[in-house]
């Protein structure tokens, strides 16, 4: 296990798929933390050009399907987090099901610089409190897959984001960004001085900092930390006034023209200039989960949603 002693792991271990709670105990964390229902229609401080949303996969089961997060692989399958159902799914370009790897409670799905698809697993309330999170990862173009865990013992594990010396970057929602190592090893120091916001939820790389969601904040904020001063972030946004419903901002990502989106659970696909704090809506739909822009020169982002569908978001990029 990795995180006994810095610089020090044990062979890696096969995933086993352990439960620690049924789908049912997560839905009623869901609907404790008010995801189920979208809030009232937020009022925008400026416009841009709308997005052209579609469904890209469609949800066999409304609710139960719930893609809890989207991310691709070097070849350009979409793999979707379905975290009521323990798994994750590969799906070819065609849309077709590919694969199913069990995924206990899946979070982030993201690339690692190793060519491996990493998968955060104990995405629920409980592992804040029993260290029942961490990250499994695998070969996405096996014909079936096997995760093997690369980090285990943390707890909430909801976001992630690789930075370009290959860091990990791992947001525990019941307080706590988590850096790791290449070897699956915790880098402490630095995990100590990040912050420590109940609530932490999305996270992306965007040149020398890292961009983080704020859940549970009543203003929907958004934070920059410096990757090499985590001890001093700063608020880039906050996407909602005080004065109205809160926006729950879930996941983010960097788009093809370099801004970032956030998504959140009241159906708001917003724009952030990370330099201006300027924001914008591009789209009004369903509670979106998380956000993830697929390679190509014709890079298109893609969203999971609340109810199971995967949309594709065609950004108009004329301003």
């Amino acid at each position: 296990m990795p995180n006994a002693h810095p610089g020090h792991h044990s062979p890696r271990r096969r995933f086993t798929g352990r439960r620690f709670l049924g789908a049912p105990a997560a839905a009623l964390v869901a609907v404790a933390a008010g995801f189920l229902a979208p809030a009232p229609a937020l009022a925008d401080p400026a416009s841009c050009p709308p997005a052209a949303v579609s469904t890209a996969t469609a949800a066999r089961v409304p609710l139960l399907d719930w893609s809890e997060n989207v991310g691709f692989d070097a070849d350009g399958n979409l793999w979707v987090s379905r975290v009521f159902r323990n798994v994750v799914e590969r799906y070819d370009r065609a849309g077709n099901l590919t694969a199913t790897v069990p995924v206990t409670f899946p979070g982030a799905v993201r690339p690692g610089p190793d060519g491996l698809l990493y998968v955060n697993f104990g995405n629920i309330t409980t592992s804040t409190i029993m260290k029942t999170g961490g990250v499994v990862r695998f070969d996405p173009s096996a014909p079936n897959p096997v995760p093997e865990v690369f980090v285990d013992n943390i707890g909430m594990a909801n976001g992630a984001a690789f930075d370009d010396d290959g860091f990990l970057y791992i947001t525990d929602t019941g307080g706590g960004i988590i850096r790791v190592r290449r070897d699956g090893s915790i880098d402490r120091e630095w995990t100590a001085a990040a912050p420590q916001d109940f609530g932490l939820n999305g996270i992306v790389v965007q040149g020398d900092a890292l961009y983080v969601t704020l859940l549970s904040s009543p203003t929907a904020r958004i934070l920059r930390v410096p990757i090499a001063d985590p001890a001093h972030p700063s608020v880039v946004t906050d996407l909602s006034p005080q004065s109205n419903p809160p926006a729950l901002p879930d996941d983010l990502t960097v788009g093809p023209d370099g801004m970032l989106y956030v998504s959140t659970a009241t159906g708001r696909l917003a724009r952030i200039d990370a330099a201006t704090g300027s924001t914008c809506t591009v789209a009004t739909t369903q509670p979106i989960t998380a956000l993830a822009v697929s390679p190509g020169p014709d890079a298109t982002v893609f969203a999971g949603t609340e109810g199971g569908d995967v949309l594709r978001i065609r950004l108009n990029q004329g301003n």
